[in-house]
Order: C-alpha cells, then structure tokens, then sequence
C-alpha cells in the first residue's frame, strides 16, 4: 500500500490550498491500495474535522508516509530527509530567492518532482491551478478597471463563497465600452476566457480589435501566433519558438494603442521576448490603463510588474515617467494587479480541480512505482540532480 501525506502549508504568508480534497481521498480509500493521512492544520481551506468524516487520518507527525503532497514551498528547516516530496517549488527557473531551499534538498537527499514539470508529450503542462488563478486574475482585472472608472462595482472573490456564487454576481452586470487584450493559450488563458463569457464581453478578431469601434465591451484573444514572429522567416512555429524564442519577435505593441485592460497569461522566461519595454510606458500612444498580470513574472513579459501584491491589496500604479509605484486609480499611472497566490481566494474549488488533475494523471504512475512522465518532472532524486537538469548544477553552488 502506497502511504501519501498531505502536509501542512507552512510558508509565510500561509497558503489554504491542498493537493486532495476529503472526497477524493475517500474515493481513492475505496478503489485503489493508496492511503491518505493529512497532517492536521487551522488555515487549510478543507477543516481537519472534514478529512476525518470522510474517514481520512489526521496526524501531526507524516514522516511515516511514502511520498508528502505539499503545494508551495516547504520552508527549509520543515523539510524530512530521505523523503520524496512533490510540490510548486519555484526553483526550475533558477530563482535566487528558493536557492538556499534547493541547497537544503541537496543536503537532505530530498527526491522532488515539481508539479510545474509534469507534461504531457507535447509539451503542455499536467496539472496546474492555472485556470482558477485564470478566473481570479481576469476578475480582478475588471474589478481594478472599475475602480478607475468608477462605472461598475465588483465584488472581492475571497469574499465570495465560492465559484457558482461568483457566477452569480455578474447577472445584471453592465459593462462599459472597453477594449481587452487576453494574451496565453494555456490554463491561465481559459479561466480567462472563462470570465469574459460569464461577463458577456464579446470577442473579436486581432484586425477589428485594432481597426474598428464598438458600442459593447469587446476582447482579443492574442496566442502565440498573434503575439509573436520570427526575426527572418517572419512566421510562428511552436515547438521552435519554445526552443529558440531569442529568434522571435513580439507583435503586441501593434495592440497597445487601442487596448484598455490587458489581462496577461503567457508563459514566460528570460529569453521571451516581452510583451512591451518599459519605456513604452511614456509614449502617447500607450493607453492602457489596467494590467493583471495572472502569470506573474517580476519584470518578466510585463515589465511594470515591479512588484508581488497581496490578496488583501491587489494592486498598486505605476508611475508612466518615473516607473515608481505609486497608489492605483492616479491619472498618470497605469494599475498593476500582481498578485502570486490567486487560487487562493477560491481555495476549494481550486483544490478540488487540482485533486482531479492529480488522480487522472499521476497518482497511478507513482503506485506503480514510476514512469517516463515522473521521470521528466524529477529535479532531484535523493539529493542529486537529475540528467534534464543539469543545468541547474551551477545554481546548487
């Protein structure tokens, strides 16, 4: 029998989120020889009292189980040595603020398989909270827009129970003229979507966006080939934009001057080229005035990203001429909604899709012990880094 652990979340600030929701682990108790045991916790958004009516152990101590489900990272001193752990640890890329986090997993001959490297043979990723923090990030986006406006009034999603009560509010709801640009193709960008059909807004084709007005709210919906070009061939490939995206160049300022909200979900890494340049920012033609960025790349494809948000205050202004933050809702700065944890403020549902994601797609690979997938998705296995990492080497010196 396959012993699995959901640990607590012990980051700061604390995450409600969870890998398997108590249903799930019922269903899981009754057709498969996988057991689940949830290490107790007050802020997880599923109470103690809930795992256990669903006929689920609640423990403080996990070190007995086979493999821990966390979701965001696991602060260092927390970590169990010798253990197998899977979880968002933000470090795939590199980033010096987890550098001494993947040290310790070094040191204590942590196996880790992060959920962000599980993926399909084509590429696209397995699992994720994508859409949820697509819904979140598109509704927080136009909540921010009418603040600035002060046409409409949107309601806080982490005051809201949940999403069939969120769909709820948007009955009656009247929209402004505005022009949206959705950029992405994954998860993010459906749960995108997802909001701007629920809102009614209509979409429209990258030429009318661009070349006519419209008397009803409209959206774009740019993917890569309406985003991006190769330098020579002046065409898009998929695959070899992935491989070689220092070859391409963006098209999205070509959107710039007639969008007002941007609402952002693409993928982004270093060698993308960015949606604009933050100099862009001061130029006359620049009008837009609201970005949530649902991706949430610090200085990534949204260069006024120059900061991380909070769930309790989404967004802040960015100043056009100094690019200084500033507070939102100014005339001459542009609202900033950056906010990291977006499933968050719609824990359970989020955390029941995720579950749905993990049983579909990955908890048979690890009961039978592995697979290519889990394979590909293992930056260290016992403290050493794996072969389709090893560009990571230089990042544990």
């Amino acid at each position: 029998m396959l012993v699995i652990g959901l640990i607590k979340e012990s980051k700061i600030p604390a995450d409600n989120r969870v890998a398997l929701v108590p249903s799930q682990c019922r269903w899981l108790h009754r057709n498969t020889d996988i057991k689940v045991v949830v290490q107790s916790c007050e802020t997880r958004c599923y109470k103690d009292a809930e795992y256990l009516q669903a006929g689920v152990e609640v423990v403080d101590d996990v070190s007995h189980c086979d493999i821990l489900f966390g979701i965001k990272e696991v602060p260092k001193e927390l970590l169990i040595p010798n253990k197998m752990y899977l979880f968002f640890s933000h470090t795939k890329k590199m980033q010096p603020h987890n550098k001494e986090l993947f040290k310790t997993m070094i040191e204590k001959k942590i196996t880790l398989i992060d959920y962000e490297c599980l993926e399909h043979e084509d590429g696209q990723r397995m699992i994720g909270f994508g859409f949820f923090a697509g819904i979140v990030g598109a509704h927080n986006g136009m909540m921010c827009y009418g603040k600035r406006t002060r046409l409409y009034n949107l309601e806080r999603v982490h005051l809201i129970k949940d999403y069939r009560n969120l769909i709820h509010t948007y009955f009656g709801l009247k929209l402004p003229i505005v022009k949206i640009a959705v950029t992405g193709s994954g998860r993010v960008a459906h749960g995108i979507l997802e909001i701007m059909n629920l809102m009614d807004i209509q979409e429209v084709e990258p030429d009318e966006f661009k070349e006519q007005t419209f008397s009803y709210p409209v959206y774009v919906h740019l993917k890569g080939a309406n985003l991006y070009t190769n330098k020579e061939t002046g065409r898009y490939k998929r695959n070899d934009f992935h491989q070689n995206p220092q070859d391409y160049t963006c098209l999205f300022k070509e959107y710039i001057p007639y969008t007002d909200i941007l609402l952002n979900g693409v993928y982004w890494d270093k060698n993308i080229p960015r949606l604009f340049e933050m100099g862009d920012l001061k130029n006359d033609n620049f009008h837009i005035k609201t970005i949530a960025d649902i991706t949430d790349d610090y200085n990534g494809s949204v260069p006024c990203n120059i900061g991380d948000t909070t769930i309790q205050n989404p967004v802040y202004g960015v100043d056009k001429n100094s690019f200084k933050i500033t507070e939102p809702y100014l005339s001459n700065s542009i609202d900033v909604m950056a906010v990291g944890n977006l499933p968050n403020e719609l824990p359970r549902d989020a955390s029941r899709y995720f579950g749905e994601q993990l049983i579909k797609f990955v908890l048979d690979d690890l009961r039978k012990g592995g697979s290519e997938t889990l394979e590909k998705a293992t930056i260290l296995n016992k403290g050493n880094i794996t072969t389709h990492y090893n560009y990571m080497i230089p990042y544990a010196e």
